[in-house]
């Protein structure tokens, strides 16, 4: 079992759209955007999407503008 996220290795998890909004700090109709232009994947559950939360990594990770290595750097602390 994975100690961190509670999930045993190997399962798949799976967000809502309030969660995905949540986590990366914009609306839901941004969420939804992005998963209608088939940006952002997801399955549907009746009415409503889940996001696999590996997808939504890979989604932010492929739309960084900086390399995550370089976070912080060039950054002076007085």
């Amino acid at each position: 079992m994975n100690e961190e996220q509670g999930v045993p290795q190997g399962r798949v998890r799976f967000l809502t759209v309030v969660e995905v909004a949540d986590l990366m700090r914009v609306s839901r109709m941004t969420v939804y955007r992005l998963v209608h232009a088939g940006e952002l994947p997801a399955v549907r559950v009746g009415r409503s999407f889940r996001v696999p939360q590996d997808a939504l990594d890979a989604y932010l990770r492929s739309s960084a503008t900086v390399e995550p290595e370089t976070f912080g750097e060039g950054r002076r602390t007085s």
